[in-house]
């Protein structure tokens, strides 16, 4: 589908070709063994761990999207500890984003040294250190939860030039939202949890990239360790992404909306979202990303505010994730992350704009 709109591209991203009497997305293959040639024994699907044809079919469509090959796994965590540990040995060292997904960095700062890999915390805003001696740097942008954003070029070139390989986070960006690997990046990994599928009932993690050697080392420590997501999950995945470019583009115009209505709001600070003109990372997310999600953080000063805004609110519910149908928010220093304690994240869904404010305007009012 090159050259194809995003709209296009996501409703026949990984089909098969047109068949009569056959249904445009085949059902779900929910086998764990499958029949073998009782003298060739396996030929395309052996066993149901490493071979799946809807998985296959769901990795064919999002490898599309990030202009790569893909594996799934059976959560976004799943994928980047599969990403971490295939490719990093005891004495290398790995940078990581002090401001990204929390449970990345103590899986790095306990796993990770555990097995003699030293971690370097790198804001994904800056400055920099030199990646002399660093064997991968992983990098989260925009980053979960602040919304920093970096310039995925010039880190990878860095990065590149001190021999070290690069992975990009981009779960918040999705591949309608940014393509690392056109940027430079020698891997993505991202959480199909959130906005890729979007409808908030799957978990699904995958790691994408061009590199034939990279992908069949992840390839080989997925089969061994058996981190896969089941048929009928990628079957959803699949089907839920047909609709991709139609909910990103509500997201964003609720988005944009919410963070208008926030910047005039003498009771909200701390307000981040990239596509706003004044925010810090306006101008690099704008020479590198497609478009911006339809993440918006801010703080209302306290615990206490955060609890009064998400009881009165009538449509933003209270729940961690992000990326779904329905606008949720959460205050994330419950989590452990290094937030202050009224900081919000607040994930628009794709419900009308103007409710959206006008529930925001209330629940704010009321707290």
């Amino acid at each position: 589908m090159t050259g194809k709109g995003d709209g296009t591209r996501v409703v026949h991203a990984g089909l098969p070709a047109p068949v009569p009497g056959q249904p445009f997305l085949p059902g779900p293959v929910l086998a764990a063994p499958y029949h073998l040639d009782p003298v060739d024994g396996p030929a395309e699907n052996g066993y149901g761990r490493p071979d799946n044809p809807t998985r296959r079919a769901l990795e064919a469509a999002i490898g599309e999207l990030e202009g790569g090959t893909v594996r799934a796994f059976a959560s976004g965590q799943a994928a980047i500890t599969a990403l971490l540990l295939s490719v990093l040995r005891s004495g290398d060292t790995v940078a990581v984003p002090s401001d990204g997904y929390f449970t990345v960095r103590a899986f790095a700062e306990g796993a990770l040294r555990d097995l003699g890999v030293k971690t370097v915390l790198v804001p994904t805003a800056g400055p920099y250190p030199s990646f002399e001696g660093v064997r991968l740097v992983l990098l989260e942008t925009p980053a979960n939860p602040g919304l920093d954003v970096c310039d995925v070029r010039a880190v990878s070139a860095a990065a590149h030039a001190a021999g070290a390989l690069v992975a990009v986070d981009n779960t918040t960006a999705t591949p309608l939202g940014q393509r690392p690997l056109e940027l430079g990046a020698d891997l993505v990994v991202a959480s199909g949890t959130k906005a890729l599928t979007g409808h908030s009932d799957v978990l699904l993690g995958y790691v994408a990239t061009q590199d034939e050697a990279l992908i069949e080392r992840v390839t080989t420590w997925r089969a061994q360790t058996g981190g896969i997501p089941g048929g009928f999950d990628c079957w959803l995945a699949h089907r839920s992404l047909a609709t991709l470019d139609l909910r990103l583009a509500r997201q964003s115009a609720n988005a944009a909306a919410v963070a208008e209505l926030l910047s005039g709001r003498a009771d909200v600070t701390g307000l981040r979202w990239p596509g706003l003109a004044s925010d810090a990372s306006y101008e690099v997310a704008r020479s590198q990303m497609r478009r911006i999600p339809g993440i918006v953080s801010f703080d209302l000063g306290s615990a206490e505010r955060v609890a009064r805004f998400l009881t009165t609110s009538e449509l933003v519910f209270a729940a961690t994730s992000f990326g779904g149908l329905h606008t949720t928010a959460d205050r994330r220093a419950q989590w452990g992350d290094d937030t202050p304690p009224g900081f919000v994240r607040l994930s628009c869904g794709i419900e009308d704009t103007a409710d959206v404010i006008a529930d925001l305007t209330a629940a704010l009012d009321g707290a």
